[in-house]
């Protein structure tokens, strides 16, 4: 497999049921072209956090050369995500002087720096600070203040914080596979880059993203992020329900799931019968298959009424005039926007990435949502290297930047401050400095 010549991006989806790589190249208009893709179950990961890290190194690796595979590539780096009930959010705000009237790039590192200077927990890191609105003197409600005129820099913003063992353990599983990693994003954030419109950001909008182990949220309001979440309840419990309402093994149980689910008992024909599998030796038997709804309809409804609960507690369950956007794997079984609907009384759409290029018949599935927004994420990475490389005004890897030019970008990064995943260059610094200070002194 040859070495990458073209320029390359690739993402990496480590699921609690799949884990999912996809490679593709740059293209100049800003964009990106899907060359391959790699796609395993999942083994070692629940509510998506590691629990077993040799099991999650195989997968990982499974789904990488099956993807350099198809690519015709060999990988060196990847921009992966990170979910799970360990993560938590907060706002909160900063304010500096503004050095020389008008305000510039520093100036907006300098108040990010001040609103992220909280306290938190010693088990807990900062994943990102993104910014809400600016507000310069008196004027609030303003997106991009570089440029303008004022003696005083205000900014909201939206912190999220992870547990550092959890994504130290997700950096070490990589990492084993020969890889370094470049971005560490939160899921639902991914995922709302990938699928949600502008107009959704700005009316106010619920984006909620429904997996194998966790249903993310991930609240937009006035075109800027409001609040996220995590709750650990998704579709391996409607699995497990099945597997012990039918009395059928977990695999065949997610199997009937997927081919004979249904969201609402009552859009399932009365006289429509399926097959059973038995545990063990026992024989299969015939069941209706409004018992299977059965089954799965109260599981689903429950976990929209938490979601619900959620955003009612957060405040901002009455903001989203836009309604709510459903995604992930689970979201395609049949009924979804109905019972949503019910449950949410809002408007609810099924969503998917919005992509145009090389395999979007298969890209384009809610199952990628997730995938397909960290190569948007890395695509911006590789843009502000690109900046930098050029002597363009960007920032450099992990500090804070501000830009006005994407509706999808998470702005800004927060520096990896106990996850670092370039440690192996600082290391050779620090050699190199007390060689030198031996031999001067």
């Amino acid at each position: 497999m040859s070495e990458p010549t073209k320029d390359l991006i690739v993402a990496l989806d480590i699921g609690t049921s799949k884990v999912v790589a996809m490679i593709a190249e740059v293209q100049p208009n800003n964009g990106f072209n899907v060359i391959g893709i790699g796609h395993h179950p999942s083994r070692g990961m629940k509510k998506g956090m590691v629990v077993n890290i040799e099991e999650t190194i195989q997968t990982i690796q499974y789904a990488i050369e099956e993807a350099e595979l198809r690519a015709g590539f060999s990988v060196r780096s990847v921009c992966t995500g990170i979910a799970g009930s360990h993560i938590h959010s907060f706002n909160s705000s900063g304010m500096v002087a503004v050095k020389d009237t008008e305000i510039t790039q520093a100036d907006i590192e300098r108040v990010l720096e001040t609103a992220r200077a909280v306290s938190i927990p010693a088990d807990q890191q900062i994943l990102h600070v993104l910014p809400q609105q600016f507000k310069v003197n008196d004027q609030d409600d303003i997106r991009n203040p570089i440029g303008m005129t004022g003696m005083r820099l205000e900014v909201k913003v939206h912190i999220i914080t992870g547990s550092v063992s959890a994504a130290q353990n997700i950096v070490k599983c990589i990492r084993r596979c020969g890889l370094d990693v470049s971005e560490l994003v939160l899921q639902p954030l991914a995922s709302s880059m990938a699928v949600l419109t502008q107009d959704e950001r700005d009316i106010g909008v619920a984006l909620v993203d429904i997996g194998g182990g966790t249903t993310d949220i991930a609240v937009f309001i006035d075109g800027a992020i409001r609040h996220t979440a995590v709750i650990p309840i998704a579709g391996d419990q409607v699995t497990n329900d099945i597997a012990m309402a039918l009395r059928t093994p977990t695999v065949e149980a997610e199997e009937l799931k997927l081919r004979y689910g249904v969201s609402k008992q009552m859009m399932v024909p009365p006289d429509s019968v399926i097959e059973i599998p038995g545990v063990g030796d026992r024989v299969a038997r015939r069941v209706k298959r409004q018992s299977l709804a059965a089954v799965i309809e109260p599981r689903l409804e429950e976990l929209f009424v938490l979601v619900q609960r959620n955003l009612v507690e957060a405040g901002f369950e009455h903001l989203i005039a836009s309604g709510v956007v459903l995604t992930g794997g689970t979201s395609l079984l049949p009924g979804m926007t109905e019972l949503a609907e019910e449950v949410f009384m809002k408007p609810v759409r099924i969503a998917q990435p919005t992509y145009d290029g090389n395999l979007s018949d298969i890209v384009c599935n809610p199952r990628y949502a997730t995938v397909v927004g960290l190569l948007i994420e890395a695509r911006r990475h590789k843009g502000e290297d690109v900046g930098l490389h050029h002597g363009r005004q960007t920032a450099t890897r992990g500090k804070l930047k501000l830009e006005s030019d994407s509706q999808n970008a998470i702005l800004p990064r927060a520096k990896a401050s106990r996850v670092d995943v370039n440690d192996g260059s600082q290391q050779s610094v620090w050699t190199k400095m007390k060689e030198w200070f031996v031999k001067t002194f």
